[in-house]
């Protein structure tokens, strides 16, 4: 006797791995790669030293900017002292007042004159600091771009690495939006509830990856070239295994359908065009064959979602004799079966 029970939805996609961060290194002064401080392909960690470009035009004018700034406090103290002076004078009209009022504006000019050296000797310092280029992100760094000797520049298109956040990473998994919408219209009319979303992933050579992942997200838009919606899940990846770009295939239970009913395997049979079929026991303890439908296995069950219900009696044994409406006297599958001694005299 069937009875309904909950099933997962299991689904298996193909996917592909994604680096977690990723970011390009990229020189903001021009000038010449002098050395380089990493190993292509090691592990790098955010700060870190990567190229130094030739800093001795960006010292020399970070000198001059400081020369610039000690020449403007200098002619600004001159300015201001006089301005000081001359007030008294004017107030005494033994100066003229417009003499007065171009010292002053002269003092109030080589005071922002100072600020405009200060300003000027950051961004020396800035662009001086500059000439050592830091790792943006930690992560495993790729093959570098440019050579000892190459010119740089702080507009350039290419950059002079790539480095990648490998631990954790995603996996990208793409799935039909036809398959999708089922699956919500499933759980929109209550035929299924939403599954916790553990992923087990697969490599390319079919062994399973050890540490389980989580989905982070769906995207909210179909790709218009391929109709199907990209599923991200993160995984971790402390050993380095998975490398991006990597393809694979990803194993998660996406929502669980609490009506379902499993069959052994064993009871179903299919006819040349592929429809699946059971016999059950009906009222008068008869055979009966009834189509269902049974798209999925979960492991040695079928799951059929359609032509059974609970309480139904399937005939799971001695399917090679049964024919519809033959007699049968149903028991329990599994009943060890109780066959008597032939009577006295009876004929094998």
């Amino acid at each position: 006797m069937v009875q309904a029970s909950s099933v997962p939805v299991a689904v298996e996609l193909a996917g592909r791995i994604a680096a977690f961060e990723m970011s390009e290194v990229r020189p903001q002064v021009t000038g010449l790669i002098r050395k380089r401080f990493f190993t292509e392909g090691a592990l790098v960690r955010a700060g870190q030293t990567l190229y130094e470009i030739d800093p001795r035009l960006y010292r020399a004018t970070t000198q001059e900017a400081n020369a610039n700034l000690n020449s403007a406090i200098a002619n600004a103290k001159a300015t201001r002292v006089r301005a000081d002076r001359l007030k008294p004078l004017a107030e005494a009209q033994a100066v003229s007042l417009q003499e007065y009022t171009d010292a002053l504006a002269a003092s109030q000019q080589a005071a922002a004159a100072v600020q405009q050296a200060r300003a000027q000797v950051q961004t020396a310092n800035v662009n001086l600091q500059f000439t050592r280029v830091p790792a943006p992100i930690s992560g495993r760094i790729g093959r570098s771009l440019f050579t000892v000797g190459a010119l740089v520049t702080g507009n350039q298109a290419e950059p002079l690495a790539v480095i990648q956040g490998v631990d954790p990473v995603f996996v990208d998994i793409q799935q039909s939006s036809a398959d999708l919408l089922a699956l919500r219209r499933s759980l929109a009319q209550g035929g299924a509830v939403a599954a916790s979303a553990s992923v087990s992933l697969f490599l390319e050579d079919g062994s399973e990856y050890g540490p389980r992942g989580v989905v982070q997200f769906s995207e909210v838009m179909v790709n218009a070239a391929t109709g199907t919606v990209t599923l991200r899940a993160r995984f971790p990846n402390p050993d380095g295994l998975l490398l991006p770009g990597m393809f694979v295939r990803a194993r998660f239970d996406q929502a669980i359908n609490p009506n379902a009913i499993l069959v052994p395997q064993a009871a179903v049979t299919r006819n040349a065009r592929g429809e699946a079929s059971v016999f059950v026991v009906d009222a008068g303890n008869k055979a009966a064959e009834r189509k269902v439908a049974a798209e999925r296995a979960v492991g040695t069950d079928w799951v059929v979602t359609s032509g059974l219900k609970p309480g139904d009696k399937v005939i799971v044994q001695g399917l090679a004799k049964i024919r519809p409406g033959a007699a049968v006297k149903p028991v329990p599958a599994g009943k060890p079966q109780v066959i008597a001694a032939p009577s006295p005299g009876q004929k094998d």
